[in-house]
């Protein structure tokens, strides 16, 4: 499949890489892409580490296994990066999201990654400005936006708000703090080429 686009999501158990794919998957769908969104994970409990993952394209999607070499990678909880490879079947064209508050300079030496395009946003901190906790996933599904150009963004925000006020009817704040998030980590995040 040509226009193919597979993401990986790395998180931990209660940070939402699940969510943040179901949300980026309905966004897409939304503007008339085929979409796949599914998790891998065991009986893990919450802190322990999870992966999801898109695929998207505008034609047909018949690949119906897991990930190996994912265009984007996303990754929620910088920790991970010292026991799980995040960068593994990452494409020398790909590119590599990190939640930190690191540069992206200092990333790509720390896991000693060559190639491949790397993007930093302090996801965690905009959370806990934003929303109050330190749930990552929607910033950094404004930071995988803005990297990939894959969805119009204002569309994105539109779908997203509509499915959060599904889920959160009654608490405006949470709907509000989570679209200031997606917006503001859109704005702030930062790359490099490898």
């Amino acid at each position: 499949m040509d226009n193919l686009t597979e993401i990986r999501w790395h998180g931990r158990g209660g940070q939402g890489a699940k969510t943040a794919a179901l949300l980026f998957a309905d966004a897409a769908m939304s503007l008339g892409k085929n979409i796949q969104a599914f998790p891998e994970y065991g009986p893990e409990r919450m802190g322990a580490p999870v992966q999801s993952f898109n695929r998207l394209s505008d034609q047909p999607i018949t690949l119906h296994c897991g990930i190996t070499s994912p265009r984007i990678v996303v990754v929620l909880d910088s920790t991970l990066m010292a026991s799980v490879d995040v960068s593994q079947g990452l494409p020398a064209d790909g590119s590599l999201i990190v939640n930190t508050s690191k540069t992206p300079q200092e990333i790509r030496k720390e896991i000693g990654l060559k190639g491949a395009k790397v993007f930093t946003v302090d996801a965690s901190a905009i959370a806990n400005e934003k929303i109050g906790r330190n749930i990552p996933n929607t910033p950094m599904l404004g930071a995988l936006a803005k990297v990939s150009g894959l969805l119009d963004f204002a569309e994105m925000i539109k779908n997203t708000e509509d499915k959060l006020k599904k889920k959160f009817a009654h608490k405006p704040e949470i709907i509000r703090g989570n679209i200031e998030a997606i917006k503001a980590a859109y704005e702030s995040v930062e790359g490099e080429n490898g």
